[in-house]
């Protein structure tokens, strides 16, 4: 599979290179130089098919350059090693719940995936990889354990001081051994900029190998496809409305991908905190990033998503395409924390605050047009216990392993909102 630059299609770079340059060498995103659509027989088969038997579908077809089909199937196999059940909520909606994983969030699947892809292409290398990653929440925990111990990649996670949870800041700054964690002194979208500029660096790429495991990476948000299957499977192929809580829109754009490949998705539905910048384009068809605001639903704290910039690719940015196939609501805190109240008390189910945004921009976009469908539940409510207790008034009900994961030392270097201070930290450790 051959994949170019979202800025020059001219650009082309093949399955290792894309993966291991993380960002095209002019700052675009890799996208693939063709969506292939499966086969009749994979969607008659999908309701009967495991997690990892999809899983090695969706590999196959976009990173099968030079591995075999017993590669492809053992790291499925071995990434995809937990359940993700579709559990229905009221009449017409269900939720997928992805955070059965290692770190208790979607990002697990998309992390262990790259890890595993990643670790095939640095074996022919004879020094570290780096892998920068930007993190409002889930990615730096997912992509610290996904990457943790793997020999010849070294990686370090930048993350907003203040403005993750406890627990997710646990599980990015405890693992130590090739994994460096950075409290940095701003917002997620400084994190983000700061990781960009490294990459856009020619300096900085002569003398480190880069690349990312953020959504920017096609080995990082592809493989999040593998769900969006795996959920329609469950509801027997029938035709579904999702919706999904979005920061930086490399879940929704790997959505799009699915439904490329022929999934049976009616529409997305973008699904927003007060960060709004995408449902405000939806309305608007202006494009207009700002500075992102905090909110009780962190990692959807994003005012420049990154890959909206595949979206556009996707649809030749023609915006009249794209909100006929995105829907996309916006929702407070308060709305959010009203959400979680009303959705135990009636239906005695517990939403994080992102899977509450999601719900919420559910039971509007069916009460507006209809259909049904599954919201994505993209985190365990364990990992917000103050806003779900508060909220709730229940204990929430800490697993053993997050229990044992409080009580390590937070190893973690503070720098200010400075691409310097992070080359500096990289050239210290060299």
């Amino acid at each position: 599979m051959q994949f170019y630059s979202t800025r020059d299609k001219s650009l082309r770079a093949d399955q290792r290179r894309a993966i291991m340059d993380g960002l095209a060498p002019d700052g675009g995103l890799y996208m693939p130089v063709e969506i292939p659509v499966l086969p009749d027989s994979f969607f008659k088969a999908l309701p009967g098919m495991t997690l990892p038997e999809i899983g090695a579908t969706v590999l196959g077809t976009f990173f099968g350059d030079g591995l075999s089909k017993a590669q492809i199937e053992t790291m499925a196999a071995d990434a995809l090693n937990f359940p993700i059940p579709l559990v229905g909520i009221r009449e017409r909606m269900a939720t997928l719940e992805l955070f059965h994983g290692p770190t208790m969030a979607f990002k697990d699947v998309g992390a262990r995936c790259m890890a595993r892809l990643l670790g095939t292409c640095v074996q022919q290398e004879d020094d570290h990889t780096y892998v920068l990653v930007a993190t409002s929440g889930d990615t730096g925990s997912a992509v610290a354990n996904g990457f943790h111990g793997v020999d010849g990649i070294r990686v370090i996670i930048l993350y907003p001081s203040g403005k993750v949870s406890p627990v997710q800041e646990k599980q990015l700054t405890t693992l130590g051994g090739n994994v460096y964690a950075l409290e940095v002194d701003g917002v997620f979208d400084d994190c983000q900029r700061m990781v960009k500029q490294v990459f856009s660096d020619p300096e900085m790429r002569k003398e480190f190998r880069l690349t990312s495991a953020n959504s920017i990476n096609v080995a990082r948000f592809i493989p999040q496809s593998i769900y969006y299957f795996h959920g329609v499977g469950q509801m027997q192929g029938a035709e579904a409305t999702v919706t999904i809580p979005s920061g930086n829109f490399g879940n929704l754009c790997a959505g799009l991908f699915a439904q490329r490949m022929g999934l049976n998705i009616r529409r997305f539905v973008a699904a927003t905190n007060v960060n709004d910048v995408v449902p405000a384009y939806l309305q608007s068809g202006k494009y207009e990033p700002r500075a992102s605001v905090a909110t009780i639903s962190n990692a959807m704290d994003v005012g420049a998503p990154s890959n909206f910039e595949r979206i556009l690719d996707l649809f030749d940015h023609d915006h009249a395409r794209i909100a006929e196939v995105i829907h996309g609501y916006s929702f407070t805190d308060d709305e959010t924390r009203s959400a979680i109240a009303k959705v135990f008390q009636e239906f005695n189910y517990l939403l994080d605050p992102h899977g509450a945004v999601g719900y919420l921009a559910m039971k509007k976009e069916l009460a507006d047009n209809g259909g049904m469908g599954f919201f994505l539940e993209t985190a365990h409510p364990s990992k917000f216990p103050e806003v779900v207790e508060q909220a709730t008034g229940l204990k929430v009900e800490i697993p053993e392993r997050m229990q044992e994961l409080m009580s390590r030392e937070k190893k973690a270097t503070r720098v200010p909102a400075d691409e310097q201070a992070l080359k500096d930290f990289m050239r210290a450790l060299d």
